[in-house]
């Protein structure tokens, strides 16, 4: 068991200068916040200071293994010291990242990587029993670009993640020290897939000034400060996990604890252990530790901050994260990758029914407003599309100019698909999606991917999959199919399953006679929503 660590009373200002680009950001938080406890991982802890030399090394690395200013370098791996040395890392040594969601299975990994146009690869073996780099090159995808893979974790030889650092012990420090110096604000640093209702993932490229200046203020708005002890639950391959976690840590010298899975019992553990201040995830999260029959036998007092989204949020569970875990500060929060991860945030000392009904206001810098079906702006507490204007809005995807031209309208707007009302205060609150999409455990799931691989089924012949309630995970995907040969739920189950990441499985399958379509043969999903909720006609 480690022991406790206490939270500073009065901790220190950051210093004046901050970071222009991430390649500065190691060193910025090694001259702020030194010798205090950076991260914590397993055995092994770090400070601010010893982070930055990791992260130095890991750039020396990555320039020996030829990474040049501007190839994409791809992660595709859990939560853990590894993943953000190797990251950063390369990050500073001029390339722009690649998360991967972990959850993918090797075609859909394949598919980003390729794309993208990655030229490294950074994976592990023996997470939940798989092995992403055997089972990437097995899967004979076309990946592209791809020259090389190195193991952060369960390797040997010339793949291993030591292997790869031994290599960059004969690059000189003033070489990484110059190659860090010539990357500007305006260069990408990474680009995360997002994915739109036709289920094709689509690139949005995001530079080191944006991601900067976001999570700055992101931090200031949710009170993250110096001294505290953050439970990094969240996928590092997700906004919230990588930049509202690992940067917003490192810009307020606030100690990192990776976890790379969920695991309540582990967690309550942790909680009391380390003596977390902050925790941050869907509300599933939160669920499965409230109701957890251990809880009250672990001491959580330290934890005074906690923020959950991405799914509607009750305000009973706002009241049982304050009650039952005992954290004063709660906050929601609104955002899409198009926009950095973040829109909007509703203040920590909100009401509870605020936090449940709205996501808060517009971040500064930021311009929200509610347009029509024909693009009219409309009034406060009328509903339509929500549109969203700012520094931290993308400019476009990667290679796909048609989605772009959708996407944003002239004067830099960007449609998010979703459908809002802003109140007389202007806090924002989320309706509906007039996109299709639905979150299933903080996890995006698109239909028309879904659909795809159902409709591949030798007796699937019509497909619809909707988003449906779900008190644990926020929204599960349910099914309606019309067949052609008797097939069971199982069946299906197993059948999507093996083509598509776990999250993405429906729950409920129903077979109908015919889908609900209109006389030009459009399906009309709004029935079938209603039905998945157990609503009237």
């Amino acid at each position: 068991m480690t022991s406790p660590r206490q939270t500073p009373q009065v901790p220190p200002p950051p210093p004046q200068s901050a970071p222009a680009t991430l390649a500065r950001l190691p060193e910025y938080a090694a001259a702020a916040y030194g010798d205090r406890e950076a991260l914590a991982d397993g055995e092994v802890r770090w400070s601010f200071a010893r982070l930055a030399e990791e992260v130095a090394a890991a750039a020396r690395a990555a320039i020996a293994h030829g990474i040049r200013p501007g190839d994409r370098v791809a992660v595709w791996a859990p939560n853990s010291r590894q993943w953000i040395t190797a990251a950063l890392g390369a990050v500073g040594a001029g390339a722009a990242l690649v998360p991967v969601n972990t959850r993918y299975k090797p075609a859909e990994a394949a598919d980003v990587i390729r794309r993208s146009g990655a030229r490294v690869l950074f994976t592990e073996r023996g997470f939940l029993g798989g092995d992403y780099a055997r089972d990437l090159h097995a899967s004979g995808e076309d990946l592209g670009a791809l020259a090389s893979t190195v193991l952060l974790r369960g390797g040997a030889g010339a793949e291993s993640w030591e292997a790869y650092l031994r290599a960059g012990e004969s690059v000189p420090e003033a070489e990484r020290a110059g190659r860090a110096a010539r990357i500007r604000p305006g260069d990408v640093a990474d680009v995360l897939y997002t994915s739109g209702t036709t289920g094709r993932s689509k690139g949005v490229p995001y530079t080191h000034g944006q991601t900067l200046r976001l999570y700055a203020s992101w931090a200031d708005l949710v009170t993250l400060r110096p001294g505290d002890r953050y439970l990094l639950v969240n996928p590092f391959f997700h906004t919230f996990g990588y930049k509202a976690g690992v940067l917003a840590c490192l810009l307020r010298g606030v100690t990192m604890l990776p976890e790379a899975r969920y695991d309540a019992d582990r967690i309550l553990r942790r909680m009391a252990d380390e003596r977390v201040t902050c925790l941050m995830g869907p509300p599933t999260v939160f669920h499965g530790l409230i109701r957890h029959p251990d809880r009250p036998a672990h001491d959580l007092s330290a934890l005074r901050l906690a923020g959950t989204g991405a799914a509607s949020v009750p305000a009973s569970l706002v009241e049982e994260i304050r009650t039952a875990l005992g954290a004063p500060e709660v906050f929601t929060a609104y955002g899409l990758t198009e926009s950095g991860g973040v829109v909007s945030v509703c203040p920590t000392d909100a009401d509870a029914p605020t936090l449940a009904r709205t996501v808060g206001l517009p971040l500064p810098g930021t311009e929200v407003r509610i347009a029509g079906p024909l693009g009219a702006v409309l009034p406060a507490g009328e509903p339509g599309e929500v549109q969203v204007r700012g520094y931290h809005v993308t400019a476009g995807y990667v290679d796909d100019p048609a989605a772009t031209a959708e996407a944003i309208l002239p004067g830099g707007w960007l449609r998010t698909g979703d459908i809002g009302v802003l109140d007389g205060r202007g806090y924002l609150s989320i309706t509906d999606r007039l996109k299709d999409m639905y979150v299933v455990g903080g996890f995006n799931a698109y239909p028309a991917e879904v659909e795809n691989v159902l409709l591949t089924h030798p007796a699937v012949a019509d497909a619809a999959v909707v988003g449906a309630p779900d008190e644990r995970l926020g929204e599960v995907g349910v099914a309606y199919l019309v067949t052609t040969a008797p097939v069971t739920a199982g069946e299906l189950t197993a059948w999507t399953r093996e083509r598509l990441a776990n999250f993405k499985v429906p729950r409920r399958f129903t077979v109908l006679e015919e889908l609900p379509r209109n006389a030009g043969g459009k399906l009309l999903k709004a029935p079938l929503r209603r039905a998945a909720r157990g609503e009237s006609a």
